[in-house]
C-alpha cells in the first residue's frame, strides 16, 4: 500500500468533508501537523468537531480554522490562548465540550484500543459529570465516558519509513500516538522519510499499521507558544 503523498492538500483529498469528527494531535503549538493545518483551511472544508487538547493560538495552528469559521465544535482540555476562541464561545458561535485532560487522553486511548467506554472518578459532582451515566464500586461513585473514535485523525511525528512506523521526538509525542490510533483513517506530517528497515525496532514508537497516509514536510515553522527570557541581571 502506497503511503506517501506528494503534499498535504494531496493527502487530504478524498479523505476530509464537511461534518466530519476530527482528532489533531499536539499540545499547544508542541508538536502539530502545521501543514496539514493549513491544508485543512485551504481545503474549505466546513462544520468540523475537532478534538484536541486546544485550539492553538490565534492565527496559528487551529486558531486559523477557527477565524476562518471551518469548526463548529471543539472537544478539548485548555482553551486559555485563543480570544478568536472565547469570543465564538462566549457569542454561542462555538460548541465546547470541555473535558479533563487525562479523560481526553483516555477518551483517544479507549478509541485506538475499541474499548466503548470507562468508568473514571474525574469529574465526579462538577459540570463534567452532567448528563452522564453514574455507577458506584467499592462505595465510591465514577461517571462513565465515551470513547473517541474520530473520522480523521491529523498527526505529527518526526521520522516515518515508507511503512509508517513512526518515531516522535520528546515532548512533540504528546497527544499524537493517542489520536493517531483512535482515527478510522490516519494522516500523519513528518520531517524526515527514511526506507523501511532504516529505523532500529526500539525506535518505532507507533507501527504503521495505524498510518493510512504520509506528507513530508521537512520545515516547520515550529513557533513557539509562549517565549520568555530571562532578564540580564545588572551589577
Amino acid at each position: 500500500m502506497k503511503k506517501l503523498f506528494p503534499s498535504a492538500e494531496a493527502a487530504l483529498k478524498g479523505v476530509v468533508k464537511d461534518g466530519q469528527l476530527m482528532a489533531v494531535g499536539g499540545f499547544g503549538l508542541c508538536g502539530i501537523p502545521e501543514a496539514l493545518i493549513e491544508a485543512l483551511k485551504q481545503s474549505g472544508t466546513k462544520d468540523l468537531t475537532v478534538i484536541s487538547n486546544n485550539a492553538g493560538v490565534d492565527g496559528f495552528g487551529l486558531g486559523k480554522l477557527l477565524e476562518t469559521r471551518q469548526i463548529k465544535k471543539m472537544i478539548a482540555s485548555y482553551v486559555g490562548e485563543n480570544k478568536e476562541f472565547e469570543r465564538q464561545y462566549l457569542a454561542g458561535e462555538l460548541e465546547l465540550e470541555f473535558t479533563p485532560q487525562g479523560t481526553l487522553a483516555e477518551k483517544l486511548r479507549a478509541g485506538g484500543a475499541g474499548i466503548p467506554a470507562f468508568f473514571t472518578k474525574t469529574g465526579v459532582g462538577t459540570m463534567v459529570a452532567e448528563g452522564k451515566d453514574t455507577r458506584d464500586f467499592d462505595g465510591e461513585t465514577y461517571i462513565m465516558e465515551r470513547a473517541l473514535v474520530p473520522d480523521v485523525s491529523l498527526v505529527k511525528a518526526w521520522r516515518a519509513d515508507r511503512s509508517g512506523n513512526l518515531q516522535f521526538r520528546l515532548t512533540a509525542r504528546n497527544f499524537n500516538p493517542a489520536v493517531a490510533m483512535a482515527g478510522k483513517v490516519c494522516i500523519v506530517e513528518v520531517e524526515e522519510l527514511v526506507e523501511t528497515g532504516a529505523m532500529e525496532p526500539d525506535q518505532v514508537h507507533l507501527p504503521g499499521i495505524y498510518v493510512h497516509r504520509i506528507v513530508v514536510n521537512a520545515t516547520p515553522e515550529k513557533r513557539i507558544e509562549k517565549r520568555t527570557i530571562k532578564e540580564k541581571a545588572v551589577t
